[in-house]
């Protein structure tokens, strides 16, 4: 597409959204009402084909959550239903608030990379993975709908759709009050308010703000009173996973007339808590055998997380989110469109984790720290004064610096036919622009604390090693759909969208800076020292060595793909629908960190031949995907069903991998060629009583590696962050007691099945330290418990509530580092309980 087409596409989005400003009504028939979450028998309507219709009549495998159950499972964000979801699983905030993983059926949301699921918050599309587990609203419904979403939802689709909808204000006063309190002196306060204005319009006012220490201590800060204590027994309240934040919104909706309606929010958030809250866990098995100390290679499920860093990590972010959405009837279709702003503002500053190779043993600072802290019991089998751990009490590990930034504006037209006949399309035209600037620092600790730019020669914390990149992203897109209902219960859909995203990238790292501390990697172990400086490039990939052009030069590419999706289902009954469907995903490509080829085949494939191919440009992943199941209900409509099976062919999946080495670390994405992933799952929802509902769900993934370039030792391996299999099982009740009160409670079991985090698995790789295996890196299965009991009177509820009930102990997150000859893991949240008021009026 070139400029002046790129300038038409964008006019027609914006000419054609006059239509929703016109004063003339030339339809006849009032605009759709508001979204209703509720057929009249009860059932679950949905909007997996963006048209309301009951959930047993939608051809494909949807997981929906109402209300009821939103509010009895204590969900307050769309990540929450990811818990009650079979066949996707999250990693969440164990590097930042933002960092969040989402994996359904085998595909994941690469870290430094797009998300793999389209996010889309009362019709509107975010583009930061954190509006998943941000508050947006009282959740009013969650849709979480598998495989390839593009044609309908737009981009990042691959893997699926999250699609939330939060109450709207209402034609009369009303408002919701909640405050809770919890272990960990863990709190939370919201409220929202909504009222009509004047007859036409509405308006809502919310917010919220909450706070907990965590589950993990530092046993180091901040006083030597509390040096000893390891975590789960230190009263000190420096903790490695705490957080706060607090959130404020509010929204509008305007109907001029009878066909046209607006709709208006603004959301501003601000976070504050701690990040990289990781272990580093050796997996050499030679080593172990060669020392007799097995801690050299013990297995992830096994280890005992000990934090002891001498800097207390930070992480800020703060988010503003502004959007219009208007919708229109005019007669022959329904127009809707939007326009969306959003500005996400993130950075963090943890201890760091490169002191095993001593870039920083040379400073007088390190060695006086190492020298008074020698034995301090930091993580087994690292020890200060002898292997030198990362994130440790001493200054010898530098500071890790990050910022990414986001800000994105995006606009979508969409003519929708009306509902109730038998012929049923759409179509559109999207687009979106991203600016973006992602660095990651290394700065030495000089015992004066981090100091928060990507690049600074402040001698407190002077940058060692940088990786800094800004770009800008033109996204561009139409789509469309058809679908016919025939008389004979017979209906057949096809979707077509077209994506092209426009990428460019430049690089901020000044070429002549050097470094102080670290030395020239090719020569081993650093050797700088306080007077004789190291002199070395901030990012190696600018050292001619590497890179013969001494430059780390600009970077353009465009990624497009043609999304197209075929539905038919039949149905057998009134109330049994059988289906099948095939689609493709896109995921667009985009780049590494500036220098990132360089440094991998000087650093890694020089010294260990280990033929690992990289590129600064990472390539776009796609999923050519089929389904076919079988849904209803039963009994009197007191059982609902789904069965479905499932088989992906993805190519070129993107996955993250972290480099550390005598460089500092890299953070790369890279991909798999070709992976094959099939699948079961099924769920079943009784309604025993008309206070009893059980229910039951489970998904079952077979995953393989077929081919893959990057590292071709791993054919035949799982996909990483894919867990096995998902069950979950449970019951909730909303039993009358009395007049006006109720008894509510639910109980739900999660089993996640084994779970590898890296393409790299049972495989020998050379490493700094001597041949790696990893095994026993692989998270056994575990299962965790919530429940919540209350009593509700008339307009306030009392309830008690458990999260993780038995306290099972696992892992949440892994970066696999296989030339370091470690991982380095995060533990999962513990046992949480307290009590919870809610007030409505």
């Amino acid at each position: 597409m070139k400029s002046a087409n790129q300038a038409t596409f964008k006019a027609a989005i914006l000419g054609s959204a006059a239509l929703l400003w016109s004063p003339t009504a030339h339809a006849q028939s009032a605009a759709s009402p508001a979204p209703t979450t509720a057929a009249e028998d009860g059932e679950i309507l949905v909007t997996a084909r963006r048209q309301s219709e009951r959930l047993s009549d939608v051809p494909a495998s949807i997981a929906a959550f109402s209300s009821e159950t939103l509010e009895l499972a204590g969900a307050r964000t769309g990540g929450d239903v990811v818990a009650l979801t079979s066949g996707v699983s999250i990693a969440v905030g164990a590097v930042e608030a933002s960092d969040v993983q989402v994996n359904i059926r085998g595909l994941n949301g690469s870290r430094e990379a797009e998300n793999s699921v389209a996010i889309v918050v009362d019709g509107i599309q975010r583009s930061s993975k954190a509006a998943l587990v941000q508050n947006q609203g009282i959740l009013q419904q969650v849709e979480v709908l598998k495989g390839p979403q593009g044609a309908l939802y737009g981009r990042n689709a691959t893997a699926g759709a999250f699609v939330i909808t939060t109450r709207k204000p209402g034609d009369h006063l009303e408002g919701e009050f909640k405050a809770s309190y919890g272990n960990n002196a863990s709190y939370l306060v919201s409220g929202v308010v909504s009222a009509p204005v004047s007859d036409n319009l509405g308006v809502q006012l919310g917010g919220d703000w909450s706070k907990t220490d965590g589950f993990y201590r530092n046993i180091f800060l901040p006083s030597a009173d509390n040096r000893q204590l390891y975590p789960g027994n230190s009263t000190d309240a420096s903790s490695v996973d705490s957080k706060r934040d607090w959130n404020v919104y509010g929204r509008a909706v305007w109907t001029p007339d009878e066909v046209t309606e607006f709709d208006a929010k603004v959301r501003y958030g601000e976070y504050r808590g701690n990040a990289l809250n990781f272990n580093a866990v050796l997996q050499l098995p030679g080593f172990a055998a060669l020392t007799g100390n097995p801690l050299f290679n013990i297995d992830n499920n096994d280890h005992r997380f000990v934090f002891a860093p001498n800097i207390e990590s930070l992480n800020k972010l703060r988010t503003l989110e502004l959007s219009l959405l208007g919708t229109r009837d005019l007669g022959f279709a329904n127009l809707k469109g939007y326009i969306a702003y959003s500005n996400f503002k993130n950075f963090l500053a943890a201890d760091g984790a490169s002191g095993t190779f001593n870039f920083f043993s040379g400073s007088s600072r390190c060695a006086a720290t190492s020298a008074a802290l020698t034995g301090f019991p930091v993580q087994a089998p690292f020890a200060v004064g002898a292997l030198p751990p990362p994130y440790s009490p001493t200054t010898c590990d530098g500071i890790g610096f990050e910022r990414h930034d986001n800000k994105d504006i995006s606009a979508e037209l969409r003519l929708i036919s009306p509902s109730g006949q038998p012929l049923q399309w759409q179509a559109g035209l999207y687009y979106m622009n991203i600016k973006r600037r992602d660095c990651v620092a290394t700065e030495a600790d000089l015992g004066q604390g981090f100091v928060a730019e990507c690049y600074t020669t402040d001698p407190r914390a002077p940058t060692e090693a940088l990786r800094d990149d800004s770009s800008n992203v033109d996204v561009y897109a139409a789509f469309g759909s058809v679908g016919y209902r025939f008389e004979n219960s017979l209906n057949l859909q096809a979707a077509l969208r077209y994506d092209r995203e426009i990428r460019h990238s430049t690089n901020n790292v000044p070429v002549n800076a050097r470094t102080h501390y670290v030395g020239n990697p090719a020569t081993g172990f650093p050797n700088g020292t306080d007077s004789v400086p190291a002199n070395y490039y901030l990012n190696p990939g600018l050292d001619p060595a590497y890179n013969p052009s001494g430059r780390l030069l600009p970077l353009s590419a465009t990624f497009e793909q043609v999304q197209p999706k075929l539905t038919v289902d039949y149905k057998l009954t009134p109330d049994t629908t059988v289906y099948a469907n095939w689609g493709i995903g896109f995921k667009s490509g985009g780049f590494n960190g500036g220098g990132t080829k360089a440094i991998v085949d000087g650093l890694f494939n020089r010294v260990f031949n280990s033929e690992i191919t990289v590129s600064d440009v990472y390539k776009k992943e796609t999923n050519s995907a089929y389904e076919a199941g079988i849904k209803g209900l039963l009994f009197d409509r007191k059982l609902t069903f789904s069965l479905a099976g499932y088989y992906s062919n993805v190519k070129n999946l993107q996955v993250f991998e972290f480099f550390v080495g005598t460089f500092g670390s890299l953070r790369v994405v890279e991909n798999i060629d070709k992976v094959r992933i099939y699948g079961i799952e099924g769920d079943i929802s009784l309604r025993a009583t008309d206070w009893l509902t059980l229910f039951t769900s489970a998904n079952y993934t077979n995953s393989r590696i077929k081919k893959n370039t990057t590292r071709p030792y791993t054919v035949g391996n799982e996909v990483p962050l894919t867990p096995k299999y998902t069950v979950n099982a449970g019951g909730q009740l909303k039993l009358p007691v009395a007049d006006h009160v109720l008894v509510l409670g639910r109980v739900e079991a999660r089993v996640t099945g084994p779970t590898w985090f890296s393409a790299v698995q049972d495989n020998d790789v050379p490493s700094y330290f001597g041949t790696a295996n990893f095994r026993k890196s692989r998270r056994d299965a575990f299962t965790t418990v919530d429940a919540r009991l209350g009593v509700e009177h008339d307009r306030l509820t009392v309830s008690a509530y458990a999260s993780n009930l038995f306290d099972v102990k696992y892992f949440k997150d892994s970066a696999v580092t296989p030339e370091f000859g470690g991982n380095f893991i995060s533990p999962g949240d513990r046992r949480s309980y307290g009590i919870e008021l809610n007030f409505k009026f």
